[in-house]
């Protein structure tokens, strides 16, 4: 196991330093900018009033003139238009510090203002733990981790953490993949950067920066659909193909020009005619086929364009000492079928199919060779081709971005270390084990053990004393385990689990459930769980295990539950209760620990130090907290 021991003090000073520099940069920016404004426009006015004077004198010499302020003009708006990019880079950079720095101090305020992620689809219901551990949501696990553009990134990242069949071979690979990104921060950012802007070209081609704009530029869009090329590329490729045509259009052409060569030198009679009126007629027959063809090519190196920065920086990366690394970047590392390669394929059939823009000079070619039925024969080709590639590169980029997310936060959270996965036993051991949705400043961590001897903790406290905190910070820390990502622990010793959550039920008037019900359900999905055979020992994390009724019949189905859960030795796991009865089965039973949270009363308030503690809770407060808050007792 890796120990960590970066101060994470350190990670905020940088980013307060960083962010304060590209600050400082971006205000050198605007002024240049504003200078260049300004020479634009003293340009434009002293050379179009200097063509007007001597337009009057001589018409030469103005004609001159307008072009050398026009050159002039043309070239310092391309340094300005630099310029402008550079201010967008930077305020986009700037976005991506502040984001980190907000995620360092869990600053979800400042997170919903800096990086506008889009509504989240929630988990299913079925799902046996997201829901009950804020895997996902506004103020969740996957948002804290999430830094992809793309929404198939985004979307791999939270696979990653909803994992409940955790492989040990994936997790090893994915945790050297992330000690290797984790020291990369620039490749990081940049790779952040490039996508976003590409995915922010892709929403917003053909606009213009007017003057001014650039002051409140909008940095971080929304995440963006990066497979919506591969769907065009698949219905784009064409059923039929055109190698027949091209073959026999190509025969005509040949033949009809040697017919014509024979012809003059009176060899054969003057039969040519014939053979060109059949080309004529072939082509004129088939050209339905090839009509979208310029479209077509257009389309795939516009689309292709917008990737072209991404893919480029992938490719232009020297992966030394990266071995792991090296071999996820691998289909961009070929240097036949890599994307600039392809690319500039692309762009030759464009130029070439651009011929037709000139129709004189397209009709007189295709009287002696059928030039758009080849180069789009070729187009056919080339998107086969792209449509096997792309899948892998973007399934690079995704996999890229899902594994940035993991060691952009292990960047941020150098104190947290990176679990031993131990696959000869039931174990669970954590020392300095902490909750990491909560803030540094208000978190306490504590050790705790599952082992074969002690497979079943019932965990008991007063209200708000932590024990459902206490459920989710075990939960998510496995979460984080299956990512591959370090966990916000000092020590972890881990064997792989089957999660599975019964914390927040919920009724349901659309299903007609009523609570009890909906538990009674759910604890019976969990039973189940725990009866099934599998490789796989299950960890169970229970809060409140039947509230939705009665005192007496509660008691009753807790201690039948509890006992058949027992019985159950590829389970193991923590009930969390505020029934101190149960506490007894302890006693009873083999295999289950008592642990509690307890609070103290002091100046008429109730103090929680959330330290876990042996035993059964001495102490409930419910009577107390009525009485603080002025109800009679």
């Amino acid at each position: 196991m890796q120990v960590r021991t970066t101060n994470s003090v350190n990670r905020v000073s940088r980013l307060a330093y960083r962010i304060a520099r590209l600050r400082r940069r971006a205000q050198q920016l605007e002024a240049l900018s504003s200078k260049y404004w300004v020479v634009r426009r003293v340009i434009f006015a002293s050379g179009s009033l200097l063509a007007l004077l001597f337009c009057k004198y001589s018409g030469k010499t103005a004609v001159i003139l307008a072009c050398l302020f026009l050159i002039v003009f043309v070239v310092v708006a391309v340094y300005h238009s630099r310029v402008r990019d550079s201010i967008l880079r930077n305020a986009m950079m700037i976005n991506i510090k502040q984001i980190q720095l907000a995620r360092i101090n869990l600053d979800w305020e400042q997170l919903s203002r800096v990086d506008q992620a889009p509504p989240e689809s929630g988990p299913p219901p079925e799902h046996p733990f997201a829901t009950d551990l804020d895997v996902t949501g506004e103020r969740s696990l996957h948002r804290l981790l999430d830094s992809a553009v793309t929404k198939e990134g985004s979307q791999r990242l939270k696979s990653c953490l909803l994992s409940n069949r955790p492989d040990p071979l994936i997790i090893k690979k994915r945790q050297s993949l992330v000690r290797e990104l984790e020291g990369l921060s620039l490749f990081r950012d940049k790779l952040h950067l490039h996508a976003a802007l590409a995915g922010r070209q892709m929403r917003h081609r053909g606009s213009t920066v007017e003057p001014g704009e650039s002051k409140r530029p909008q940095p971080q869009p929304e995440q963006w659909d990066s497979n919506a090329l591969v769907d065009w590329i698949e219905h784009a490729v064409a059923k039929d193909s055109l190698r027949t045509t091209v073959i026999l259009l190509a025969t005509l052409a040949a033949a009809n020009i040697l017919l014509i060569i024979l012809a003059v030198l009176n060899v054969v009679p003057h039969v040519w005619p014939i053979v060109f009126l059949i080309y004529i007629a072939m082509m004129i027959a088939r050209q339905t086929r090839i009509a979208t063809a310029w479209g077509d090519v257009q389309d795939l190196e516009k689309a292709l364009r917008r990737f072209r920065a991404v893919f480029q920086y992938l490719e232009s990366r020297h992966y030394s000492g990266r071995p792991q690394l090296a071999a996820v970047c691998a289909p961009f590392l070929d240097r036949r079928k890599r994307p600039s390669a392809e690319l500039r394929r692309v762009e030759r059939i464009a130029a070439a199919l651009g011929l037709r823009t000139n129709a004189i000079l397209w009709f007189m070619v295709h009287l002696i060779v059928p030039w758009d039925f080849f180069f789009t024969y070729r187009l056919d080709r080339l998107k086969l081709e792209i449509a096997q590639l792309l899948p892998r590169w973007l399934d690079t980029w995704h996999e890229l971005e899902a594994l940035n997310s993991l060691a952009n936060f292990a960047w941020l959270n150098p104190r947290y270390v990176f679990p031993e996965i131990v696959s000869d036993s039931s174990l669970f051991a954590a020392r300095n084990l902490g909750h990491p949705l909560i803030k540094p400043e208000y978190k306490i961590c504590n050790d705790f053990e599952l082992n074969e001897e002690r497979r079943m903790v019932i965990l008991t406290g007063s209200n708000m004393a932590g024990k459902s905190t206490f459920l989710r910070t075990v939960g998510l820390n496995l979460c984080l385990v299956y990512a591959g990502s370090p966990v916000n622990a000092e020590r972890l010793h881990t064997s792989l689990f089957r999660l599975f959550t019964c914390i927040k039920v919920s009724d349901s008037v659309q299903d007609g459930l009523s609570y009890f019900y909906a538990e009674v359900k759910r604890l019976k999905q969990l039973l189940s769980a725990a009866e099934a055979e599998d490789d796989l020992p299950l960890m169970f994390l229970i809060d409140e295990i039947f509230r939705g009724t009665n005192n007496r019949e509660r008691h009753v189905g807790s201690h039948a539950f509890i006992r058949s859960l027992s019985e159950h030795k590829n389970a193991l796991g923590i009930i969390a209760t505020h029934d101190l009865e149960l506490t007894k089965l302890a006693d009873e039973i083999p295999g289950i620990a008592n642990f509690h949270f307890r609070e103290d009363v002091g100046d008429g308030r109730m103090v929680f130090d959330y330290q876990l503690r042996p035993g059964p809770c001495p102490t409930t407060n419910a009577l107390q907290i009525m009485r603080i808050e002025g109800l009679p007792v």
